[in-house]
């Protein structure tokens, strides 16, 4: 009865994008013992390249926790904007462990299995016989990846805003007058998870060349404090604590400050040597700008980052937003416009970016996260 139920479990029909990628995953079989973002995040990834992914979600807690993580105008009814983010191009099973028929399910799954994603708590993972040493014993060749919350200390519960805090990005993110401040998504998930797929990735060619499995794990702790690239070096060389500075840079002006155009519309400067910077100033017609010792390194213009944002917000002023931007593409000056999530979608790129699904009767929509082409 169990390998019938297997059998009609698989004929279950799968979406699969593999598109402008060499690589076709169709022959691969991911079990994701996953839940919230990071875990499943791995999981969608190896589903747009073609894999099976089975979601095995906990029948108990009527699945995924993310389910009922809802804006206040959706549907009560409706699967959550959150859960589908993470969640395209899988198969889901709701798995009782405390029932045998059920956790016997897992086992079967398991046994073909090419790659197991599980970001279970500490200890939780032995107590159901589902640790590493457990599903190699049942299946040799498999790749286990483990994503944990902090490494320094397992048995934390670890969210995305702890970790931010952790990790030293709440403090220095934010206004110069504002509390410390979170980023409004969960990039820390965000990160780990690209951490996970590295490592599964670099197991699969392992995997080819010598037939064996491997044991992958990463941490929330470890991709955050991995990714403070050269705000970390600046504390380990110059001890230098970053600060709140909104979003400038604390090395280079005129860098992440935002001007308001004439027709009232919000764009971003991103000059990153003199020359950009002197090419600006030619474009706004005040090549003397850059001429004044103030602003003629980029060391004096993070001197004077306030008297700079002060001439330079005059000058931006008689320009509209979208022809400024046009000149400053046509000149080779970064610059770019502050958009909304609306006006995001509008671009080409993004709406060619968007993968749809169909949930019983609700049409869901979530962004790619494979943003790479290969060819031949």
């Amino acid at each position: 009865m169990k390998t019938d139920f297997i059998q009609e479990f698989n004929a279950l029909p799968l979406l699969t994008s593999s598109k402008n990628t060499i690589m076709n995953f169709s022959n691969l079989k991911v079990i994701e013992l996953a839940s919230v973002l990071a875990g499943p995040s791995v999981g969608m990834f190896f589903a747009e390249l073609g894999a099976q992914v089975i979601k095995i979600e906990n029948k108990r807690t009527n699945g995924d926790v993310t389910r009922n993580w809802k804006l206040p105008n959706e549907d009560k009814d409706a699967v959550s904007a959150y859960f589908s983010s993470i969640n395209w191009g899988k198969k889901h099973l709701f798995i009782d462990y405390s029932n045998d028929e059920d956790y016997n399910t897992v086992l079967q799954l398991l046994m073909d299995a090419d790659i197991v994603i599980c970001n279970f708590k500490q200890g939780a993972a032995a107590k159901f016989n589902l640790d590493y040493p457990s599903i190699k014993a049942l299946n040799p060749s498999i790749i286990y990846a483990q994503l944990n919350g902090f490494e320094s200390t397992p048995e934390r519960v670890a969210f995305d805003v702890v970790l931010q805090a952790e990790c030293g990005y709440m403090y220095m993110n934010g206004q110069k007058d504002s509390p410390p401040t979170k980023m409004p998504l969960a990039l820390m998930d965000i990160l780990a998870a690209h951490q996970l797929k590295e490592g599964i990735l670099v197991a699969l060619l392992n995997k080819a060349t010598t037939g064996k499995g491997s044991y992958v794990e990463s941490s929330l702790e470890e991709a955050a404090i991995s990714s403070l690239a050269n705000q970390a070096t600046n504390w380990l060389m110059n001890k230098k604590i970053p600060q709140r500075i909104g979003s400038l840079h604390p090395n280079i002006a005129p860098y992440g400050d935002v001007f308001q155009t004439k027709d009232h519309k919000e764009l971003v400067l991103a000059i990153g040597s003199d020359a950009q910077f002197q090419k600006f100033c030619r474009l706004l017609g005040s090549e003397e700008l850059s001429k004044k010792s103030t602003f003629l390194t980029n060391e004096t213009r993070v001197k004077n980052r306030a008297l700079l944002k002060e001439a330079l917000t005059n000058l931006i002023l008689n320009y509209n937003r979208d022809e400024l931007i046009e000149a400053c593409i046509k000149n080779g000056i970064p610059m770019g416009a502050v958009r909304n999530m609306q006006e995001v979608f509008e671009t080409p790129t993004a709406q060619k970016m968007i993968l749809e699904e169909q949930v019983g009767n609700q049409n869901t929509k979530r962004v790619k996260t494979i943003a790479f082409k290969i060819s031949e």
